[in-house]
């Protein structure tokens, strides 16, 4: 078990996720905005490389083991998009993402869609682990639900009736993209 774990993100709804996932992984979860500023560009090419540049840039900032995502949504009928740039696909607010997905997809019959989550954990100048995670799904015709954040109003996971943003957060948590990649990664770490 870590002592401290750094949540790198300026998203507090995955700031929640992470640490309710890591509650056993670390003694203590800390947001990153709350103990240093760091902006790190998302230059990469996949997930897995934006996830890496963040968890490096803010283990090295912090000195202190971190972990970082990069996460997307990928609908079957938009060739994959928004996919990594699904948090700036629309440089605003989630309903507007939510809306440019929904008129995007007006007049198509596949709503097929998953959500994709690289994970990273950095501990600096030691090791770093990545770990891959997808969630299967389908786009609403409609947002549904006040819970989650950016497009979990409008996906609904194989197997339920109901938007992640409509699930219990530990419905949600349980079976989400970002929980998938965590087990990898908290495997890692117990073997």
């Amino acid at each position: 078990m870590l002592d401290k774990l750094v949540i790198a993100t300026g998203n507090a709804g995955k700031f929640q996720e992470f640490k309710q996932m890591a509650k056993n992984l670390a003694s203590e979860i800390i947001f990153a905005p709350e103990i240093a500023k760091l902006v790190v560009e998302e230059t990469g090419r996949t997930y897995s490389e934006n996830a890496m540049l963040k968890a490096q840039a803010w283990a090295e900032k912090v000195n202190l083991p971190c972990l970082a995502d990069d996460s997307g949504l990928e609908v079957d009928a938009l060739d994959g998009a928004p996919g990594i740039y699904s948090a700036r696909i629309v440089n605003d607010s989630d309903d507007k993402k939510i809306s440019w997905l929904l008129s995007s997809l007006k007049g198509k019959n596949n709503r097929s869609a998953r959500f994709a989550a690289a994970l990273a954990l950095c501990v600096p100048e030691d090791y770093i682990f990545i770990g891959m995670g997808y969630c299967y799904g389908k786009i609403a015709d409609s947002p549904a639900g006040f819970n989650g954040f950016g497009y979990d109003p409008v996906f609904i996971p194989d197997g339920y009736n109901l938007t992640f943003a409509e699930l219990d957060s530990s419905v949600k948590n349980s079976i989400s993209h970002r929980y998938n990649a965590f087990k990898k990664i908290s495997c890692l770490l117990t073997k």
